[in-house]
């Protein structure tokens, strides 16, 4: 069998995520036939012997790797477990086909595009920097956003972390108490969204991310997931692969095929 990165061997059999994984093995954790490895090592994992603060990880057959999206509802924090007890979208992937980890983030008060996988190859390349894949939101302010506020928002904020990359915006919807804008972001730092709004003097009242790259939400309920389509798969690492990335800068998101999101399975949740 081939040789895997021990991190992605314990990320695979869900003892821990990549990236914690990668902080066990360079704090010594982490040792492969009773010799402590190093970022980067890979072994046969039907071989080797691969142990934990001493202990020997009982390893399972290679998952099958799993692609899926959620419309995210507002109210839940993007991770796997919180200390605080507030409600993690883990709960709302649990009955997934495997154990799946989320790809990038929304905070609490965000809702919805999100991505989920087991395969960590599949989330570096999404997530990576250099790769500016879109990502489109959906935001409602409540002040009117000047014609020099939206100048703002498109060339670029400064923002504590530099200034932003530059973005497309568009006013929806324009009505007396509030607008609705939608923007697309080619990075994706921390709240960007918001602080962008903010630092231009607008008050966000509801961030929703409609797209990724060219793969859309659609329909899909708050609360509910479904599989990706393999071209659906396919269509985002072709909009992460670098001899892509300038023509899927210019390009419009585009929607899934009607019967894609009727062919696959989701998952209903239930308000509290």
């Amino acid at each position: 069998m081939e040789k895997i990165r021990i991190q992605k061997i314990l990320s695979e059999n869900g003892v821990l995520s990549r990236r914690k994984a990668e902080e066990a093995i360079a704090a010594g954790r982490v040792t492969v036939d009773g010799r402590p490895c190093t970022l980067g090592q890979k072994a046969d994992p039907q071989r080797a012997n691969i142990a934990l603060d001493g202990k020997t990880i009982e390893l399972r057959a290679r998952p099958k790797k799993v692609y899926l999206m959620l419309n995210k509802p507002r109210g839940f924090v993007t991770t796997l477990s919180d200390e605080m007890g507030r409600r993690c979208v883990a709960d709302l992937v649990a009955d997934a086909p495997a154990k799946v980890y989320p790809v990038g983030r929304l905070d609490r008060g965000s809702e919805g595009l999100l991505l989920f996988t087991n395969d960590g190859d599949f989330a570096n390349l999404l997530m990576h920097p250099s790769h500016h894949i879109p990502k489109t939101y959906r935001v409602t302010v409540r002040e009117h956003a000047s014609e020099e506020k939206l100048a703002l928002l498109c060339t670029g904020v400064e923002l504590e972390d530099g200034k932003t990359l530059p973005a497309q915006v568009q006013v929806e919807v324009k009505e007396p108490e509030r607008m609705v804008l939608r923007i697309v972001l080619q990075e994706g730092r921390n709240r960007q969204v918001r602080r962008m709004c903010e630092a231009v003097g607008l008050t966000v009242l509801r961030l929703k991310r409609t797209h990724i790259g060219p793969l859309s939400l659609g329909m899909l309920e708050p609360g509910h997931w479904r599989l990706l389509e393999p071209a659906e798969v396919g269509m985002l690492r072709g909009a992460a692969s670098p001899s892509t990335r300038p023509a899927s800068l210019q390009k419009k998101p585009l929607s899934p095929r009607p019967e894609a999101r009727r062919s696959a399975p989701a998952k209903k949740f239930q308000r509290q």
